[in-house]
């Protein structure tokens, strides 16, 4: 398991954001080099935390709990074939750019080390948006991303350090539970009665999901 890349974007305008100021970072080109990786601090007020990227959107993205966004090489093959079309490592907005790591299939909570320092933790999956759909300008791009179930995953950082592409990624912890990115991802999407099961992940939630999910169990046993 290796990081092909690590990707960061600079602000652009553009026409299909409701960002306010109608920017987005959300074509990210592979970085030279070594880039810091920290703990960005409070979601609505920080951006991401890969130094160097542009986070334009701080209403639903970057945070603590969105530090740091990975995708897999290997879906973004089957997308290239899907759609017809190269595309290249940052194109869907990821930091990271990984090689034979199931990145949807991690569990919430699983724990990464990549190079020597880092230390990230999966938090959720991505939820598509339409600055997303407006970047790819592929008709129902929302509900076919979504019906694919493989979003990538959001990372925490646990242990900041300096990460480069060709590093190795390994996974140094692994919950015993069952919830996968996968499974969090449709929970909030097209499978809400998947909430409940969701909670065996604990804390290692993003904590919007996790809310999600105990509020539903509440409506359920009121």
């Amino acid at each position: 398991m290796k990081l092909l890349t690590v990707n960061v974007g600079r602000p652009k305008v553009v026409e299909y954001t409701d960002t306010p100021g109608g920017t987005t970072g959300i074509d990210k080109q592979p970085a030279d080099g070594a880039v810091r990786v920290t703990d960005p601090g409070p979601k609505g007020e920080a951006g991401g935390g890969v130094a160097g990227d542009t986070v334009c959107d701080v209403r639903h993205h970057g945070g603590t709990d969105q530090a740091v966004y990975a995708f897999a090489r290997e879906d973004l093959d089957f997308w290239e074939r899907e759609l017809g079309r190269p595309i290249t490592n940052g194109a869907f907005g990821e930091n990271l750019t990984t090689s034979g790591l199931d990145v949807s299939g991690a569990r919430i909570g699983e724990r990464w080390r990549i190079g020597d320092t880092l230390v990230l933790e999966v938090t959720s999956g991505r939820i598509p948006c339409r600055t997303f759909a407006g970047w790819l300008g592929e008709k129902g791009w929302v509900k076919r991303f979504t019906q694919q179930g493989a979003p990538g995953a959001y990372l925490r950082v646990i242990e900041p350090g300096e990460i480069r592409a060709g590093d190795a990624i390994e996974i140094v912890h692994r919950p015993d539970h069952e919830v996968t990115v996968h499974m969090a991802f449709r929970s909030e999407t097209t499978e809400r009665t998947l909430l409940p099961r969701v909670l065996a992940a604990g804390e290692a939630l993003h904590p919007e999901l996790l809310k999600a999910a105990r509020d539903y169990v509440a409506k359920q046993t009121a």
